[in-house]
Protein backbone atom coordinates (compact mmCIF):
# COMPACT_ATOMS: atom_id res chain seq x y z
CA UNK A 1 0.00 0.00 0.00
CA UNK A 2 1.27 3.39 -0.60
CA UNK A 3 1.72 6.56 1.43
CA UNK A 4 -0.87 8.09 -0.09
CA UNK A 5 -3.08 5.06 0.24
CA UNK A 6 -2.82 4.81 4.33
CA UNK A 7 -2.49 8.53 4.71
CA UNK A 8 -6.35 8.77 3.27
CA UNK A 9 -7.81 11.24 1.11
CA UNK A 10 -7.06 14.62 1.58
CA UNK A 11 -8.89 17.80 0.98
CA UNK A 12 -12.57 18.21 0.23
CA UNK A 13 -12.60 14.36 -0.39
CA UNK A 14 -12.21 13.72 3.27
CA UNK A 15 -15.98 15.27 3.86
CA UNK A 16 -17.52 14.62 -0.42
CA UNK A 17 -16.55 11.79 -2.44
CA UNK A 18 -16.07 12.43 -5.80
CA UNK A 19 -20.03 11.86 -7.13
CA UNK A 20 -21.25 14.19 -3.93
CA UNK A 21 -18.46 16.89 -5.40
CA UNK A 22 -19.89 16.20 -8.78
CA UNK A 23 -23.08 16.50 -8.17
CA UNK A 24 -22.94 19.96 -6.44
CA UNK A 25 -21.12 21.18 -9.08
CA UNK A 26 -24.02 19.82 -11.32
CA UNK A 27 -26.56 21.96 -9.13
CA UNK A 28 -27.95 18.22 -8.32
CA UNK A 29 -27.54 18.05 -4.50
CA UNK A 30 -27.69 20.16 -1.44
CA UNK A 31 -24.99 19.35 0.92
CA UNK A 32 -25.40 18.89 4.50
CA UNK A 33 -23.28 20.77 6.38
CA UNK A 34 -21.88 21.14 9.84
CA UNK A 35 -24.82 22.52 12.31
CA UNK A 36 -21.76 24.68 14.53
CA UNK A 37 -18.29 26.57 13.35
CA UNK A 38 -15.28 25.64 14.64
CA UNK A 39 -13.97 29.36 15.70
CA UNK A 40 -10.09 30.81 17.18
CA UNK A 41 -11.21 33.44 19.17
CA UNK A 42 -8.22 34.64 19.11
CA UNK A 43 -8.19 35.21 15.24
CA UNK A 44 -12.20 36.61 15.58
CA UNK A 45 -10.60 39.61 17.98
CA UNK A 46 -7.53 40.40 16.11
CA UNK A 47 -9.35 41.43 12.44
CA UNK A 48 -12.30 42.81 14.23
CA UNK A 49 -10.60 46.06 13.88
CA UNK A 50 -10.45 45.70 10.12
CA UNK A 51 -13.89 44.63 9.73
CA UNK A 52 -14.88 47.62 11.58
CA UNK A 53 -12.87 49.73 9.21
CA UNK A 54 -15.15 47.94 6.32
CA UNK A 55 -18.03 48.56 7.42
CA UNK A 56 -17.41 52.26 7.82
CA UNK A 57 -16.90 51.83 3.74
CA UNK A 58 -19.60 53.26 1.10
CA UNK A 59 -19.19 49.58 -0.30
CA UNK A 60 -19.36 47.52 2.75
CA UNK A 61 -23.22 46.79 2.18
CA UNK A 62 -23.09 45.67 -1.22
CA UNK A 63 -19.59 43.31 -0.18
CA UNK A 64 -21.36 41.85 2.71
CA UNK A 65 -24.24 41.21 0.20
CA UNK A 66 -22.27 39.62 -2.77
CA UNK A 67 -20.05 37.86 -0.17
CA UNK A 68 -23.32 36.24 0.95
CA UNK A 69 -24.10 34.92 -2.06
CA UNK A 70 -20.52 33.57 -2.64
CA UNK A 71 -20.56 31.54 0.20
CA UNK A 72 -23.73 30.10 0.04
CA UNK A 73 -23.66 29.55 -3.77
CA UNK A 74 -19.70 28.97 -4.68
CA UNK A 75 -18.22 27.20 -1.82
CA UNK A 76 -19.50 23.42 -0.76
CA UNK A 77 -20.03 22.61 3.28
CA UNK A 78 -18.32 26.37 3.97
CA UNK A 79 -18.94 25.62 7.91
CA UNK A 80 -17.41 22.03 8.09
CA UNK A 81 -14.46 23.69 6.06
CA UNK A 82 -14.10 27.03 7.38
CA UNK A 83 -10.67 28.06 7.94
CA UNK A 84 -8.97 25.13 7.49
CA UNK A 85 -9.87 24.76 3.38
CA UNK A 86 -10.79 28.42 2.73
CA UNK A 87 -10.56 31.11 4.29
CA UNK A 88 -11.65 34.94 3.27
CA UNK A 89 -9.63 38.23 4.04
CA UNK A 90 -10.39 41.56 5.45
CA UNK A 91 -8.75 44.16 3.87
CA UNK A 92 -5.54 42.52 2.98
CA UNK A 93 -2.30 43.79 2.96
CA UNK A 94 -1.47 42.09 -0.05
CA UNK A 95 -0.86 44.42 -3.16
CA UNK A 96 -3.89 45.82 -5.30
CA UNK A 97 -6.29 47.52 -2.15
CA UNK A 98 -8.95 44.55 -1.84
CA UNK A 99 -11.15 45.15 0.28
CA UNK A 100 -12.12 41.42 0.95
CA UNK A 101 -10.30 37.62 -0.91
CA UNK A 102 -11.50 34.58 -0.41
CA UNK A 103 -8.41 31.77 -0.70
CA UNK A 104 -7.98 27.95 -0.61
CA UNK A 105 -4.58 25.88 -0.34
CA UNK A 106 -2.26 28.45 -1.91
CA UNK A 107 -4.41 30.24 -5.08
CA UNK A 108 -7.01 33.34 -4.85
CA UNK A 109 -10.13 32.08 -5.58
CA UNK A 110 -12.25 35.66 -5.80
CA UNK A 111 -11.44 39.23 -4.63
CA UNK A 112 -13.75 42.08 -4.49
CA UNK A 113 -11.98 45.77 -4.68
CA UNK A 114 -13.25 49.27 -4.77
CA UNK A 115 -14.77 50.85 -7.85
CA UNK A 116 -15.17 54.38 -6.85
CA UNK A 117 -17.92 54.29 -4.36
CA UNK A 118 -19.36 50.53 -5.68
CA UNK A 119 -17.01 47.42 -6.16
CA UNK A 120 -15.73 45.02 -8.53
CA UNK A 121 -14.45 41.42 -8.68
CA UNK A 122 -12.07 39.15 -9.58
CA UNK A 123 -13.05 35.76 -10.31
CA UNK A 124 -10.19 33.09 -10.53
CA UNK A 125 -11.56 29.93 -12.91
CA UNK A 126 -10.15 27.68 -15.23
CA UNK A 127 -9.62 28.81 -18.49
CA UNK A 128 -10.67 25.90 -20.22
CA UNK A 129 -14.34 27.03 -18.96
CA UNK A 130 -14.61 29.97 -21.14
CA UNK A 131 -13.09 28.87 -24.20
CA UNK A 132 -15.36 27.98 -27.06
CA UNK A 133 -13.90 24.50 -27.86
CA UNK A 134 -13.16 24.25 -24.09
CA UNK A 135 -9.27 23.97 -24.42
CA UNK A 136 -6.56 25.67 -22.61
CA UNK A 137 -6.35 28.20 -25.99
CA UNK A 138 -6.56 31.76 -24.97
CA UNK A 139 -7.12 32.98 -28.82
CA UNK A 140 -10.39 30.99 -28.38
CA UNK A 141 -12.13 32.91 -25.81
CA UNK A 142 -15.55 33.37 -25.40
CA UNK A 143 -15.58 36.99 -25.47
CA UNK A 144 -19.85 36.21 -26.45
CA UNK A 145 -20.54 34.09 -23.30
CA UNK A 146 -18.49 36.69 -20.88
CA UNK A 147 -20.86 39.81 -21.94
CA UNK A 148 -24.16 37.31 -21.65
CA UNK A 149 -22.83 36.76 -18.30
CA UNK A 150 -23.24 40.02 -17.45
CA UNK A 151 -25.45 42.87 -16.88
CA UNK A 152 -23.23 45.22 -19.81
CA UNK A 153 -20.88 44.41 -21.88
CA UNK A 154 -18.42 46.91 -20.67
CA UNK A 155 -18.69 45.89 -17.32
CA UNK A 156 -16.70 42.58 -17.80
CA UNK A 157 -13.03 42.25 -19.02
CA UNK A 158 -9.99 39.36 -18.14
CA UNK A 159 -6.58 38.40 -17.83
CA UNK A 160 -4.88 35.57 -18.72
CA UNK A 161 -2.76 34.82 -15.50
CA UNK A 162 0.78 32.64 -15.59
CA UNK A 163 -0.26 29.20 -14.66
CA UNK A 164 -1.98 26.05 -16.20
CA UNK A 165 -5.72 26.60 -17.11
CA UNK A 166 -6.07 29.72 -15.12
CA UNK A 167 -8.08 32.99 -15.94
CA UNK A 168 -9.22 35.96 -14.18
CA UNK A 169 -12.85 37.38 -15.45
CA UNK A 170 -13.13 40.75 -13.66
CA UNK A 171 -16.57 42.16 -13.33
CA UNK A 172 -17.98 45.55 -12.55
CA UNK A 173 -20.84 46.64 -10.53
CA UNK A 174 -23.16 44.74 -8.20
CA UNK A 175 -26.04 44.00 -10.63
CA UNK A 176 -23.19 42.62 -13.30
CA UNK A 177 -21.43 40.26 -10.40
CA UNK A 178 -24.95 39.27 -9.25
CA UNK A 179 -25.91 38.12 -12.56
CA UNK A 180 -22.72 36.89 -12.91
CA UNK A 181 -23.31 34.02 -10.06
CA UNK A 182 -26.83 33.39 -11.50
CA UNK A 183 -25.30 32.77 -15.11
CA UNK A 184 -25.34 28.64 -14.79
CA UNK A 185 -22.02 28.01 -16.90
CA UNK A 186 -20.66 30.86 -14.99
CA UNK A 187 -21.80 29.59 -11.45
CA UNK A 188 -20.00 25.62 -12.20
CA UNK A 189 -16.89 27.48 -13.83
CA UNK A 190 -16.36 29.09 -9.77
CA UNK A 191 -17.16 26.35 -8.13
CA UNK A 192 -15.17 24.17 -10.48
CA UNK A 193 -12.51 26.14 -9.80
CA UNK A 194 -12.75 26.23 -5.64
CA UNK A 195 -13.11 22.63 -6.22
CA UNK A 196 -10.15 22.12 -7.76
CA UNK A 197 -7.90 23.93 -4.97
CA UNK A 198 -10.18 23.14 -1.53
CA UNK A 199 -8.97 19.55 -3.07
CA UNK A 200 -5.68 20.06 -2.83
CA UNK A 201 -5.60 20.24 0.84
CA UNK A 202 -5.25 22.54 4.01
CA UNK A 203 -5.85 25.96 3.11
CA UNK A 204 -2.24 28.31 3.67
CA UNK A 205 -4.30 31.24 4.90
CA UNK A 206 -5.67 30.37 7.90
CA UNK A 207 -4.27 32.90 9.90
CA UNK A 208 -5.45 35.65 8.29
CA UNK A 209 -9.22 34.51 8.50
CA UNK A 210 -11.82 37.10 9.16
CA UNK A 211 -14.53 35.52 11.18
CA UNK A 212 -16.92 38.73 11.14
CA UNK A 213 -16.91 38.61 7.26
CA UNK A 214 -17.24 34.97 7.13
CA UNK A 215 -20.50 35.27 9.76
CA UNK A 216 -22.21 36.52 6.69
CA UNK A 217 -21.06 33.77 4.15
CA UNK A 218 -22.05 30.77 6.53
CA UNK A 219 -25.00 32.45 7.88
CA UNK A 220 -27.96 30.45 5.83
CA UNK A 221 -25.35 27.24 6.05
CA UNK A 222 -26.78 25.98 9.38
CA UNK A 223 -28.98 22.93 8.48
Amino acid sequence: MSAANRSGPTGLRRFLDLRQQRDWLEGRAVLHDADEREQSLELRFRYAPRFEKLLRRPQAGAVLDILGRYGRDCIPIPRRTERHYWSVSCLPSTPGKALVRVNASWMELFSLYPDGEGIRALFLVHLSDFTRDRSRDAAQIDQAFLEHCVAAPEDVSYVVPRGEDMFGVRVRGCASIGKFLTERRALQAVRAFNLTHMNRGRNAYQASHCYSLADHMVADHGQ
